[in-house]
């Protein structure tokens, strides 16, 4: 199974995603490239930061299943190598989504929202993140909502956390059983 979770910056994807994984030993992530600066207090894996030239290296190399310009860095999903008996979990934008259901049609695709954009204006000013881009991360944010409506995501509120969470899980084993797994 291929499980992808999308959304704009700020509604808590990386927490809900780093929960899942701790209650879901099946699910494999899939560590995106980036060529942004780590932020203040972000995991040191919680990307491979690369210089734009490794990453440019990574893209000739066709080592990319999606990679996109986003704001003033790029970014990109590694092709997958799989463990054996393990689901492919992507936590990549709406665009990395769509790329990934186009080669993965039976991929689940997630988008989590947060239940306002006033909330997610604080939670982007909480983590750290400065006004000029927490203002183009919330212009991107209606757009990338309605892409995500666009390509059929199942649309999840991160208004609680716990709750959030339990949605994300039913998803899963119901996409699991539908998939025969």
């Amino acid at each position: 199974m291929i499980l992808v979770i999308s959304g704009p910056g700020g509604v808590g994807k990386g927490t809900l995603v780093n929960r899942l994984l701790e209650h879901d030993d099946r699910l494999w992530l899939s560590r995106s490239w980036t060529t942004r600066q780590p932020r203040p207090g972000e995991a040191p894996d919680a990307y491979v930061f690369a210089t734009a030239q490794e990453l440019q290296a990574h893209i000739a190399a066709d080592g990319f299943l999606e990679w996109v310009e986003f704001l003033d860095y790029r970014q990109g999903s590694p092709v997958p190598d799989v463990p054996d008996g393990r689901d492919a979990l992507f936590e990549i934008d709406v665009v990395g989504a769509r790329a990934i259901k186009d080669r993965y049609p039976d991929a689940l695709t997630i988008f989590i929202d947060a239940p306002s954009r006033a909330e997610q204006e604080s939670r982007l000013f909480g983590r750290g993140d400065l006004p000029d881009v927490v203002a183009r991360r919330l212009a991107k944010a209606d757009a990338e909502a309605a892409a995500a409506r666009e390509l059929g995501s199942v649309v999840v509120i991160n208004e609680d956390l716990d709750q959030a969470l339990d949605a994300l899980i039913e998803l899963v084993q119901g996409h699991r059983h539908q998939l025969g797994e």
